[in-house]
Formats: structure tokens, sequence, C-alpha cells
């Protein structure tokens, strides 16, 4: 009997303290200013919706919700603040946050999502003002969250990580970018040295080959990504469907490299129109340029149109072949659709560039030797306090932690307690 009380006892105490911790968690987000929350899922995850000015610099001018999510652990363990760059409709679990066990913020970038004011004037779409939401975001949460804290994104993600530790140098511990690039000018032609070179000249030839089979065989091409893109509820009116397919054999390199699998993929002069058309769609899908994908990105394009920088296509190789769009300018990738005024301002650009070479302590920046987007990321400087991985064969999905060497897990480990942010799970895979 007297077990059997203390067992009891035991429980209850347990459920009392489980109960407690969710309390405290709960009171913490009621007495902070701007944050509306409701908790999801499992226990202490909750989603967020704070409170930004529409313009930082003039309040009075209106505000709107910025999305983010919260998964607690601790008040006394680290803070991963994970910059998705792009929409966030959900927790994002960031290897980061495993790494040291620590508490996440997953952010949805400004006018994205459900991160989207009244009028989407796409004047206040720009990195001083994201970069803000993410200040105001940092001074709320550290309210509570004394520990260290870390910012990290991927890809686009990555980037605003850079941007933002330019923007706000003192608002975390460490910024740790994975495969971002940091681009130099509007159309950066770092990226057509890139593709002149990465793999074996016989890969880049066999894609290359591909490429002209594709464009010289339209007639036969064209009706089957007809018949798949009535099938898929495809819709193309800010470009054409002929000029959706040039864009996606232009692409085609980019894409192959960006998510690499394997050159023996690539089908041969011998295979049928039908295999070659599916490989294309696979590898550099039309669908990325019908109407609902470029509504879709369409906040991201216009970031890379006005300020961020891109890439574009070389049109020279295809000067006899393309029929729909220009050999000049270059083809952009970044497509914004007419109706919208953009206006490339490269200063910032420039500035970060040459801050982050001189000033950008503290960062780790991650990538793959087989992205594309390797050919822009930030340049070594023996200047500033910093870690560069270029992770041998990995590429823009793999490029991680996790797939890191054991001696680059050390180092990498090593350098992140060096600067005082305490690992919990080293040998997490």
């Amino acid at each position: 009997m007297r077990r059997i009380v203390l067992n009891l006892l035991l429980i209850f105490c347990v459920c009392w303290n489980v109960q407690a911790h969710k309390v405290t968690i709960e009171n913490a987000l009621y007495d902070l200013p701007d944050v509306i929350f409701k908790e999801i899922g499992k226990a202490d995850t909750f989603e967020l919706k704070i409170k930004q000015p529409l313009d930082h610099r003039h309040p009075e001018k209106g505000y709107f919700y910025q999305r983010a999510f919260l998964s607690h652990k601790s008040f006394d363990k680290p803070m991963v603040m994970y910059l998705s760059g792009y929409n966030q409709d959900k927790p994002y679990k960031n290897e980061l946050s495993k790494l040291l066990d620590a508490n996440q913020l997953s952010i949805e970038h400004r006018y994205f999502g459900k991160s989207l004011p009244d009028s989407l004037d796409y004047t206040y779409l720009n990195l001083e003002q994201a970069t803000a939401d993410l200040h105001h975001i940092n001074e709320i949460f550290k309210k509570i969250y004394a520990g260290k804290w870390i910012s990290t994104g991927i890809s686009k993600g990555g980037s605003t990580t850079i941007f933002y530790k330019y923007f706000f140098p003192n608002d975390v511990d460490v910024a740790i970018p994975y495969v971002a690039p940091l681009n130099r000018e509007y159309e950066d032609k770092r990226l057509y040295a890139f593709l002149d070179t990465i793999g074996s000249k016989v890969c880049r030839q066999k894609l290359f080959a591909f490429q002209k089979r594709m464009l010289k065989h339209r007639k036969e091409v064209l009706p089957l990504l007809q018949m798949y893109s009535d099938g898929a509820g495809l819709k193309f009116s800010t470009l054409t469907l002929e000029q959706a397919f040039e864009y996606s054999v232009l692409e085609l390199p980019f894409a192959f490299w960006q998510y690499y699998t394997s050159c023996d993929d690539i089908p041969s002069e011998s295979s049928s129109l039908l295999a070659a058309t599916q490989y294309l769609l696979k590898t550099s899908d039309i669908k990325s340029y019908s109407e609902d994908h470029i509504d879709y990105y369409l906040s991201h394009y216009y970031q890379a149109a006005t300020e961020m920088g891109y890439y574009g296509y070389r049109t020279e190789p295809f000067k006899n072949d393309l029929k729909a769009l220009p050999l000049q300018p270059h083809p952009y990738a970044a497509i914004v659709p007419k109706r919208i005024s953009v206006h490339f301002d490269d200063t910032l650009l420039k500035k970060a560039n040459d801050w982050i070479a001189k000033e950008g302590n503290r960062m780790i920046y991650i990538n793959g030797s087989f992205d594309t987007w390797s050919a822009t990321g930030v340049l070594p400087s023996d200047k500033v306090d910093a870690q560069w991985f270029i992770l041998k064969g990995k590429n823009h999905r793999t490029a991680r932690f996790v797939n890191m060497t054991p001696d680059e897990k050390k180092s990498f480990i090593a350098t992140l307690e060096r600067w005082g942010i305490p690992v919990a799970n080293p040998e997490m895979k």
C-alpha cells in the first residue's frame, strides 16, 4: 500500500511539474508585446503572429502580422533563429536545433505566405525592412531567452542570414548560412564560369548536346509539353508555353548541378523524344514558368531583380536555336510580370560584400561543391574570425552538418565551442 501511495505521489509531482512548465512558457508569451500565439501539435510548440511595422522608419504608415513558429525547450537553452527566406507554414526542425538541443524560432519572410500587408506595396519589400522585422523579433524574445542566439537559414534564407548579420551584427552570437549566395550584380556572371568547369568535360558536353537536341526537335516536343500542361492544369500568360520551354532548356545545367544526381541519367541521342522530354520535366520542369509558380515566387523574384541580384542564361551557344526568347539581353531567371515596376540598385550588394569580408565575424558558411549557388557564395577572408566548409560532392539539398566527414564535424563543433556555443549532441546523425 505504501508503495502505491508513493508511486501516485511521484506521478502527481511529474504531472504537476510538466503543467507548471507549460504554464510558465504560456505566461511568458502572454507578457510579450506584439505577439499573438496558439499552441499547435506537440506541447510547447506555438504558431505566432508578430505585429510588424510596414515601414520600420515610419511606424505610422501601418502594420502587418508576421508568421513564425516557436519550439520551446527551456528558457536557459540557446535559441536558433531559422530564417526561411520564403513562406513558413509549419515548424521546421533545423539540424542546428538538434545539435545544440536548442529552442527555435522559425520565421516566415515578409510578403510571403501569411506574412502579408493588406496592400502589397512592394516599396516596403527590401532587405532593410525584412531584417528590421527579424531585429524586432529578436528584441521581443530576448526578454525571455537569455542564452546564446544563433541565426541560420538555407538558400535564400541563408542569404537573409547574411544580410541580417550585416544590418544587425550584434543581434546573435553566431550566424550560420547554408548554401547561401551573396551576389555581386544583377546578373552574376560567376555562375557561368562555374557551369563551364564543374564536373567532367564529358558530363558537361552531354548536357549541352541534350539541350541542343531539345531545341532542335521543338516541333515534336512542344505537343508533349502541351499535353503535360493540360493534364497538370498549368496556365501560361506572363510567358508563352514556347518561352517556358526555352527557359526550361536554358535552366537545365543550373538545375542539374544544384540538385546533382548522375550524368548517367542524361538521355543519350538514341533515346526516344518522349523519354528525353520526361527527363527535361524531371530536372527542369516547365511548371516553374507557369503563372501559379511565378505568382508564388513573385516576392522572391522582385527582391532578386531590385537588390539581391540573380542569374541569367547565356544565349550565345544557342543563337540559332532560340525562337521565342531574345538573345540579348540574356533572359533573366527572376521573372517579374511587366505590371510590376522594378529597378535594380547594387548599392547594398557592394556594401554587404565589402563588410562581410572585413567585419563578418563569427559566421560559418556551409556549401556543396556541386551546388551551382556555391559559385556566388561568400569567399574566405583572413580578415575575419569565420569558417568555411565546401562539402565535397554535396549539392544544394545535401550540404548539411549531418553529411560532413568526421573531421569536418569536429572542426565545426570546435569552432562553435570556441565561440561559447554549447554543443549538446555532438554525435548527432
